[in-house]
């Protein structure tokens, strides 16, 4: 899609309606889902409104690391606020924290709505069983436990086997705040709109480390070699 004139790449706040937006780092007209809306604070800094809901005129860029990494380095932010607004160096890890946390929130979210089974052996039914949307492995994880895992999902879901997303991103320490129980390596995901929430924020923040959606299919585990699959 062609460049648009500077006059657009200002929104007018959050309400403003449209489903698109115009991203400064590609010069393109996104979907609202792939882009992320950035404010200027009252300190003057820019920040990442990943909520789409603070207030004042927003810019957006492509949700991908590299992209906001090269807004900041060509100055796209205060180029389209058409002010001196500052912009720290480290944006791109700054907005990576806050999606990061936003999982983590959610994935207590659907703790509460009991959606989320943790321990070995539960996971492990719970793949098996076929219900398991989602399931997580703890950084501390041992191989062999993460590969009898993914085999009671191939075993439990079939077909549908490489649709069960699989989450590794983050340490013991952090899903036992999440979960609010000590201890958690496995978990997993059953079916309901929390679950959801928390997959799609899985998603978003695969994408934005990788430079390319998570798409529908499950994001491999490090001990798993690349595209090998669930088949």
């Amino acid at each position: 899609m062609l460049a648009r004139p500077n006059d657009i790449e200002l929104d007018n706040g959050p309400r403003s309606g449209g489903l698109e937006r115009y991203c400064v780092a590609t010069r393109t007209v996104r979907p609202v889902e792939n882009l992320i809306r950035f404010v200027v604070g009252p300190d003057g800094q820019t920040v990442p409104d990943l909520k789409r809901k603070l207030p004042g005129r927003g810019v957006w860029v492509t949700a991908r690391r590299d992209l906001v990494a090269a807004a900041v380095k060509r100055g796209a932010f205060p180029r389209a606020f058409r002010a001196d607004v500052k912009v720290a160096p480290d944006l791109p890890e700054t907005v990576e924290r806050l999606m990061e946390r936003a999982l983590l929130d959610a994935l207590g979210v659907a703790r509460k709505a009991r959606q989320v089974v943790t321990g070995h052996a539960q996971v492990e039914a719970a793949a098996e069983q076929g219900v398991a949307l989602a399931v997580l492995h703890a950084a501390e994880a041992g191989p062999e436990g993460v590969r009898q895992i993914l085999a009671a999902i191939r075993r439990g879901s079939a077909r549908d086997a490489a649709n069960v997303v699989v989450i590794p991103v983050f340490t013991s320490g952090q899903l036992d705040l999440a979960l609010s129980r000590p201890n958690v390596v496995h978990a997993a995901l059953l079916a309901g709109r929390a679950s959801d929430t928390v997959i799609a924020r899985w998603r978003s923040l695969a994408g934005f480390r990788t430079a390319e959606p998570a798409g529908e299919n499950a994001i491999q585990s490090k001990q798993e070699a690349p595209n090998s699959g669930l088949e």
